[in-house]
């Protein structure tokens, strides 16, 4: 089947299996950062945005992508580098292979919630695994991206 959509801003068509996964059309398409981890849905690596709504591109065919706009983390570099600046400082950034995933759900919960705490981060981002950081350097590393701009940083 043929579909239709916008790819980090750029009109595609692709003729497409009736089970194919987003996930592996987008990397089909040079989409690198997302990632096949668990295949379960349970791990984030494989986070995309369908119509600015984090969805997990493992469980996702890609016929519903038809019609609709899908961001991968090509599409938002720009956000992506400073979000990186942030995990390196921190140490947070080790094998670096979870870190598409949690920056494309980082950047869609600073869009969604207003001035989240903590628990509010924790929370959105659980679905978000870390196999080699403990998460201790990756959240201190959020909270003062969180924070940046009362820190006076841009």
């Amino acid at each position: 089947m043929e579909i239709q959509f916008i790819l980090n801003g750029k009109m595609q068509t692709a003729v497409i299996a009736a089970d194919t996964l987003l996930l592996d059309l987008l990397r089909s398409l040079g989409c690198y950062s997302v990632k096949r981890g668990c295949e379960t849905s349970n791990c984030g690596l494989c986070t995309v945005w369908m119509n600015q709504k984090p969805v997990l591109s493992c469980s996702v065919l890609a016929a519903r992508a038809d019609g609709c706009e899908i961001t991968t983390l090509e599409g938002l570099q720009k956000e992506a580098e400073e979000i990186g600046r942030f995990l390196a400082e921190e140490g947070a950034d080790q094998c670096g292979f979870c870190s598409p995933g949690l920056i494309m759900n980082l950047l869609a919960m600073e869009r969604e919630l207003v001035s989240p705490d903590m628990d509010e981060v924790r929370e959105y981002l659980s679905g978000n695994l870390c196999r080699c950081t403990g998460y201790e350097g990756q959240m201190r590393a959020i909270e003062k991206y969180l924070n940046r701009n009362k820190e006076g940083r841009s």
